[in-house]
């Protein structure tokens, strides 16, 4: 399983960090490529945590994501 921290920032300029992780993926990289490519898409959405709380994240309300090795900086 593989999992990273993505800081995101929205189209309204706010900033979060959302856990994201898949079972099915073995690498970060992988990973990585994989929500490039859903969030490209029209209707792209990702499920992640943000603290305790189930975040779904679409496309076309985010203007950028940060990938850190570790995680997101806070």
């Amino acid at each position: 399983m593989a999992s990273t921290v993505l800081r995101v920032r929205l189209i309204g300029g706010e900033r979060m960090d959302i856990t994201y992780d898949r079972p099915d993926v073995s690498s970060q990289d992988e990973l990585i490529g994989h929500v490039i490519a859903t969030l490209s898409e029209d209707a792209g959405a990702l499920h992640g945590k943000h603290g305790d709380r189930l975040v779904v994240l679409y496309g076309r309300g985010v203007a950028a994501i940060e990938v850190a090795p570790r995680g997101a900086v806070v």
